[in-house]
């Protein structure tokens, strides 16, 4: 970096002066591409970027340039000539052409610039204000290997050098009141499509890029990175995704990130990105995921907060983004997967429509996940999470009575199940369908609870460990536990699409506790929610009777009898696999008071 002369260094204010305010011209650059490079070859790029600065900062110092900040990949200059800047951008981009010749594709360095000439603010050595923050926005949106001057630069360079410019219309700045005009420098370059993007991972790719702090207030800068940080290492949990870590996605910090670029450079399907603000003690942090490559929407939240309770709201953030993201994330790849054709169909694409399949909760629809998840197994024996879809098959067959009591085929469900979590013992959703079905379908409680444990260590953010965990908890008698488990997914997933079975668990809890109002309100909720759901109906009807409303209790039986006519009180306790006698004695108590057939 070129070392400021004593001369110039004299005008700066000194400690205990007032800053001053200029007029200057603006150069912000930085390497395209360069977090990617970074994962490829940690090493390798620091050096080759080393090397380049080397070549580069003889050329600004040359034109009179001073370097007065340096951010990792990139680095701020001020000159005295606007006319001095454009040239000077306008030679490395030449020069960086002429030293990537030769260099392998994914190896080449591309500085995207950015001219303004604007007022500034001088504080010592650091120059602020707008005059930068424009000259760091227009290097945000240059394409790698271009230059962008705002329309101030350009009026003053027209005709002094022999650039020439395209005018490329008003564009709205990130943080920048008014909309710039900025012009492109014609160069004989590398187009933007040099960069080729990264292949997508073979699993859905997530970059959390850091979230703006729209409250003026630095202090709340280390607050929204701490939640950008404690949301990383959530999803991070989530085997299923494929998640860019921090130190890549905080190279964006401060920039203004096209998104599909983003996709581009980290090769991630989806990105992630936020704001907090502060007015008086409140907080509110937004949070919005979206699909790169064509810019759609996924899913969108926001979260209120005051600052007394700032860290207790940065874990709710956490929590409830973390478990939003992963099923929005997993629908997205849902219907990808289901607009393939099927003869391009992967283990991984199988998995999907098995899934999309069980969502539909019908019997048809669980007998061609179920087919979904084999064949997924057959073409990757080592797919752990698609044994557990299909053992997670078996659960609902039983639960809702989509095959004869003589076919809920226990010894197939803990066949499939344990193969899930004898495959990957790190992945929390074989653990938790795969425990849970061991639980239900083959009556091993402790083995189920001791799954769905290991599964919430790994991922304390899976609702769906949570929920499993509450209805095992309920069967092992321990009704505050179930509705601990209960109340932790709902909060950190209350709109999601099984909330019945959530609704339902909770109705089995108060049962247990005989608390049959509450039991037969919320098994009311669950069954408003999912009219065919087997377990609501079996538990309103019970809690209904025993709390003296019988026509509710009747009309409840006879739901259950229409869709499932096998049904009787001395069979049901296939369905309800409670440890305590005492439990399933009065559960049958109840649907026998209620007209179940015995």
């Amino acid at each position: 970096m070129p070392q400021v002369p004593a001369s110039s260094r004299s005008t700066r204010t000194g400690e205990g002066m007032h800053p001053s305010r200029k007029l200057a011209a603006i150069l912000a650059a930085d390497i395209a591409g360069y977090s990617r490079m970074m994962g490829l070859d940690e090493a390798g790029t620091a050096k080759a970027l080393s090397e380049h600065r080397v070549a580069v900062d003889p050329i600004l110092a040359g034109r009179g340039g001073r370097v007065f900040k340096a951010t990792g990949d990139g680095f701020l200059v001020e000159f005295s000539s606007i006319v001095a800047a454009v040239e000077a951008a306008i030679a490395v981009q030449r020069l960086m052409t002429e030293r990537n010749t030769g260099v392998p594709e994914y190896r080449r360095m591309l500085f995207r610039i950015g001219i303004n000439l604007g007022d500034v603010l001088i504080e010592g050595d650091d120059i602020l204000g707008d005059g930068v923050n424009v000259a760091s926005r227009l290097e945000g949106i240059a394409e790698p290997g271009g230059i962008c001057v705002s329309e101030d630069a350009y009026r003053h360079v027209q005709g002094k050098t022999v650039a020439v410019f395209a005018d490329a219309g008003e564009q709205q700045l990130k943080n920048i009141a008014r909309p710039v005009r900025i012009y492109r420098v014609k160069l004989d370059r590398p187009s933007a499509s040099a960069l080729s993007p990264l292949p997508l991972p073979d699993k859905p790719s997530v970059a959390v890029l850091p979230f703006q702090n729209m409250s003026g207030d630095p202090e709340q800068e280390y607050f929204a990175d701490g939640v950008v940080e404690e949301i990383i290492t959530a999803l991070s949990r989530f085997r299923e995704l494929f998640v860019i870590a921090r130190n890549s996605t905080f190279t964006y910090k401060g920039k203004a990130a096209d998104v599909k670029r983003v996709g581009h450079e980290l090769g991630v399907r989806y990105v992630l990105e936020g704001s907090v603000r502060k007015a008086g003690n409140k907080l509110r942090i937004t949070a919005q995921l979206i699909d790169a490559p064509t810019g759609a929407h996924i899913w969108a939240d926001r979260f209120d907060g005051i600052l007394e309770d700032i860290f207790d709201l940065q874990d709710a953030v956490t929590g409830r983004v973390a478990a939003s993201i992963a099923p929005s994330v997993q629908q997205a790849e849902i219907a990808r997967a289901q607009r393939k054709p099927v003869e391009n169909l992967c283990a991984y694409d199988l998995y999907l429509r098995g899934l999309a399949n069980v969502h539909e909760w019908t019997r048809d629809g669980n007998e061609r996940a179920l087919s979904l998840f084999n064949r997924a197994t057959e073409m990757d024996p080592g797919f752990a999470t698609a044994y557990a879809g299909a053992a997670w098959c078996y659960v609902w067959r039983k639960a809702n009575a989509w095959a004869p009591r003589r076919d809920f085929r226990p010894a197939e469900a803990a066949r499939l199940a344990h193969r899930a979590v004898e495959l990957d013992r790190g992945d929390s959703v074989a653990l938790t369908w795969g425990g849970y079905a061991l639980a239900f379908v083959c009556g091993d409680l402790e083995a189920g609870a001791s799954h769905i444990d290991r599964a919430l260590i790994l991922n304390p953010n899976s609702v769906s460990a949570s929920g499993c965990r509450g209805w095992v908890a309920a069967y092992q008698g321990d009704v505050q536990l179930a509705l601990d488990h209960f109340a932790k997914a709902m909060r950190m997933s209350p709109l999601d699409p099984l909330l019945f079975a959530l609704y339902g668990g909770i109705a089995l809890a108060h049962f247990l506790a005989e608390k049959y109002d509450d039991a037969a309100d919320w098994a009311e909720r669950a069954w408003r929610l999912q009219p065919r759901y087997h377990a609501a109906l079996r538990i309103a009807a019970a809690s209904n009777a025993l709390r003296g409303d019988g026509e509710a209790a009747a009309r409840a039986v006879t739901e259950l009898r229409a869709l499932d006519p096998e049904l009787q009180v001395s069979n049901v306790h296939i369905l309800l696999p409670v440890r305590r006698h005492e439990h399933l004695s009065r559960f049958k108590a109840g649907l026998r008071m209620a007209g179940l057939a015995e």
